[in-house]
């Protein structure tokens, strides 16, 4: 996502940037003043605190989905119910048009953005956590189209998720031959929906995060491969309202303990994420 989206770490229209989605074009809904204002608000009332809402894309395994039992799910979700746990909150788990975040963060709606959130260029928008996750963009096509690398996707129809961070590494200075030579750059809502696509040959291939990718093509079969290229690599963190360093310091304690009880560990191998957890490498 997000920079919204389906790999070390795990979480957090206009910031992803996305996550597990665009950081320049990240609007200033999570601006300065209102930051400042909303932020001393929670500082004040951390210490009374008994709901933690966190907002999240509902179609983004296994970052935050809903599973075949009604109920919503996932790494970051669990990540965030085991921080609630520790400080006796109510986790309200609160499914958002990723397209909205900022709107819902500014506004006080939820408290953060944990779901897959990348932190990179969107580190002045936001109050984030350290890195959880060490993700990368992948392209994912179909097993029988003959494409092995991304110079065979000139003049076919890509796939990518809005606001995402695949969008903005595609529309990236450093990727603008490779964007200009497809016949059309496709958005989606969610992935879900543009695998259908993928599926149905609406598409030819798909840009998205690492976990998303694996995760769908486990779930669906042998009908798609991940191509060895990378589009681009980023971080995933918890997204804060700008300022809001209380908040952030406490769910960054916690999760830290939390790693040293073996609980993110645990998750993160129950999820298939074992192997892009990063955050040994900024603990202290």
């Amino acid at each position: 996502m997000k920079y919204s989206a389906l790999s070390c770490a795990f979480l957090v229209s206009a910031a992803l940037l996305s996550g597990c989605s665009s950081s320049s074009g990240t609007s200033q809904a999570a601006s300065d003043s209102k930051a400042s204002s909303t932020s001393s608000t929670a500082a004040s009332n951390l210490a009374d605190k008994k709901t933690f809402t966190v907002g999240f894309d509902a179609e983004f395994p296994p970052y935050g989905y809903m599973d075949e039992n009604g109920e919503y799910t996932g790494f970051d979700l669990e990540m965030a119910q085991a921080v609630a746990d520790l400080e006796g909150w109510e986790l309200v788990k609160q499914p958002i048009d990723w397209d909205s975040k900022d709107m819902e963060l500014s506004s006080g709606s939820i408290d953060c953005i944990w779901n897959g959130f990348t932190m990179d260029g969107r580190e002045d928008a936001y109050t984030f956590s350290d890195p959880y996750i060490d993700n990368s963009q992948v392209w994912v096509v179909p097993a029988d189209s003959g494409i092995t690398s991304p110079a065979d996707l000139a003049g076919k129809i890509v796939g990518v998720q809005k606001d995402s961070s695949a969008l903005a590494a595609l529309e990236s200075d450093e990727n603008a031959d490779l964007t200009n030579s497809f016949a059309k750059l496709t958005q989606y809502g969610d992935y879900n929906t543009a695998f259908m696509d993928l599926e149905a040959g609406g598409i030819d291939a798909l840009a998205l995060d690492v976990g998303v990718a694996d995760y769908q093509l486990k779930n669906r079969g042998d009908g798609f491969v991940k191509l060895d290229d990378l589009l681009a690599s980023e971080k995933y963190g918890v997204g804060f309202l700008k300022g809001n360093t209380e908040l952030k310091d406490k769910v960054q304690e916690d999760i830290y303990t939390l790693y040293d009880e073996g609980k993110v560990t645990e998750l993160a191998d129950k999820y298939g994420l074992g192997d892009f957890l990063c955050i040994e490498e900024y603990k202290n």
